[in-house]
């Protein structure tokens, strides 16, 4: 708080007869400077100051930058009927009525000072005090109070979790994760999740009583969010066992981390995991003893290549495997058509309760979610260029046209470059606009969309982000050389420098921007969770034959069961076929109601 602040609350309550420096007793809290003459406070209104609130405070030293309390002992205050006026015959001095009826002139308060106004804020500071500034300076970065990142201060422990011996309250330390002492308020987390996860919870309450997943067990890499917990919990109602490590770095929730080894799930991850830590979390959900998955839940295709790379002779236990990103079922379908895909997978990415909502209005919310809490930027007026018109693509720009930026697209696919086209955007290619837009957001899959030349030619300032699953869009490994400075700014914002000044903003390492940096819509979740508890369920209770070695997309009927359930969260209804109607349609009037191949 500035000077002239303290100043001006000061001067709203003024004190009759203040004691001089050389009046106060010893240790007490009115803290005179060297010249005897100034006072200095604490404000309570300064984030962080404990020492305000609390009587027991001990009052500060002089010459260390701490300033001392006022004393608000009430027999050191003016009588509480004195009110202060101003009266126009003082030429609009200020005075006190007191009991009796007298006017007595107030002292002139003298000007207030810092008791050591030389201090620097680059001087390092306390423990204590770095975690209140960094509450009170910024809450953007992931250590704000978001349920996209860490509630902990990074400060705290800079241990690394395979270096604890954790375990929860009931004695079990089979997993991995930050810190156990933040289940509460994981726990709190995964509750406001499930609010907003009807069909989950729904299928958690229809289905635990027979146990369609009993005897699976399940291993899973996906990013461990609240959302996540609620899926995981979902299936260990439905009887399945579960072991799970996280598909990304940086996306793990520590608290929900925490919330789950306290519920007795094995869980090995946490925000911030180095490359090496990823894959030693991965084995460590596969290499067990005694216990051997079944069933595969991927995000990615990681940890079913884990398996494939390190583990081979388990897939003739595995009943199938469920994937969610494009990336993950790329790597399938190159297996399968290789001939060197084990056992049956389900391909949930392409369903369409997978594609038409979490890929286009997850990423159509989170997009501008994301940007915002990392780089505080304004989009109106921003020209940005989003790499990509699949369905995160189209949620991208539809977000920022909204928000009046003008947004370039690039494609390879002339179905979605039309598509582009006719939502008003502009197609062009990415070296025709590098040199002035703004931003620059890849969703595409695909590797080196980005390439050194590209970042080179960047304008001073571009940001540059990925929406995509993977960190390979990005061409990262290209910006860690020599001539080059790295200065990280905020939690997963970097600066990189070239030699003659110029920077670019680089988000998340290249990493997906917003389970990274922020958010996801929990609702959105709720349907692509749905879609893969039912794929798991399908594929572990399906007659063997029904499903061969190869990649499946999940029944219209299922898409459509899915989407049933989210319904009366809005209390829409549905419109029921008659008879003649859907004779004439050639439908069953309870579904399904689109052909397979309908996306």
């Amino acid at each position: 708080m500035s000077v002239q602040v303290v100043a001006a609350k000061m001067a709203e309550v003024e004190l009759k007869d203040v004691p001089t420096g050389k009046d106060l007793p010893a240790g007490s809290p009115i803290t005179p400077t060297s010249e005897g003459k100034s006072l200095g406070r604490n404000d309570p209104h300064e984030a962080g100051s404990s020492a305000a609130a609390s009587p027991t405070a001990e009052p500060s030293k002089a010459g260390e930058g701490s300033l001392g309390l006022l004393n608000t002992n009430p027999a050191k205050m003016p009588q509480a009927s004195a009110l202060k006026r101003t009266d126009p015959q003082l030429n609009g001095g200020e005075a006190f009525i007191n009991r009796d009826g007298t006017v007595a002139e107030a002292p002139r308060m003298k000007k207030i000072q810092f008791a050591d106004q030389k201090q620097e804020f680059t001087k390092r500071p306390s423990k204590i005090g770095r975690r209140s500034l960094s509450r009170s300076i910024s809450q953007s970065s992931t250590d704000s109070y978001s349920s996209a990142a860490s509630y902990t201060d990074s400060s705290d422990d800079e241990t690394s979790p395979r270096d604890k011996q954790q375990k929860n309250s009931k004695g079990n330390g089979d997993f991995c994760i930050k810190n156990i002492k933040q289940a509460d308020f994981g726990r709190r987390e995964i509750e406001i999740a499930e609010q907003e996860m009807p069909a989950l919870m729904a299928l958690r309450k229809r289905a635990q009583g027979e146990k369609p997943l009993a005897g699976a067990k399940v291993v899973g890499c996906t990013h461990i969010t609240a959302q996540t917990a609620v899926l995981m919990e979902t299936l260990s109602a439905l009887g399945a066992q579960c072991r799970w490590a996280a598909c990304n770095i940086y996306s793990t929730q520590n608290e929900v981390a925490a919330a789950l080894a306290e519920g007795g799930f094995s869980v090995f991850a946490w925000k911030g995991e180095s490359e090496d830590d990823f894959w030693w979390c991965i084995d460590r959900c596969v290499n067990v003893e005694g216990w051997q998955p079944n069933m595969i839940l991927d995000d990615g295709g990681d940890l079913t290549h884990w398996i494939y790379k390190k583990y081979p002779n388990m897939f003739k236990k595995i009943k199938g495997i469920v994937e969610e990103s494009v990336t993950g079922v790329h790597r399938l379908y190159q297996l399968s058509k290789a001939g060197k895909l084990c056992v049956p997978a389900m391909n949930v990415n392409d369903s369409v309760t997978k594609q038409k909502f979490d890929n286009l209005y997850c990423c159509r919310e989170s997009i501008l979610d994301g940007l915002k809490r990392t780089t505080d930027v304004m989009f109106g007026g921003k020209q940005v260029v989003v790499c990509g018109y699949g369905e995160v693509g189209k949620g991208c720009c539809a977000a920022l046209k909204a928000m009046g930026s003008i947004v370039y697209v690039t494609e390879i696919d002339p179905i979605c470059a039309l598509q582009a086209c006719m939502d008003g955007f502009r197609l062009v290619k990415l070296n025709e606009v590098i040199r002035q837009v703004d931003i620059v957001i890849t969703c595409t899959g695909n590797k080196n969309v980005v390439v050194r030349e590209y970042l080179d030619r960047m304008k001073n300032g571009c940001i540059v982000c990925n929406m995509g699953h993977s960190n390979t869009e990005i061409d990262v490994a290209s910006l860690r050389t020599p001539e080059l400075t790295w200065e990280r700014v905020r939690s997963q914002v970097d600066h990189v420098i070239w030699p003659d000044g110029k920077r670019i903003v680089l988000l998340a390492e290249g990493r997906l921007l917003n389970l990274s940096c922020s958010t996801v819509p929990t609702f959105v979740l709720s349907i692509t969770a749905t879609t893969q508890a039912l794929a798991l369920i399908e594929l572990y209770n399906a007659p063997e034959g029904r499903y061969k070695q190869d990649v499946y997309l999940l029944p219209k009927k299922m898409d459509e069961y899915v989407a049933s359930l989210h319904l009366p969260t809005f209390d829409a209804h549905l419109t029921e076929l008659s008879d003649e109607q859907a004779k004439y349609l050639g439908l069953n009037k309870n579904g399904p109601f689109k052909p397979n191949y309908y996306r």
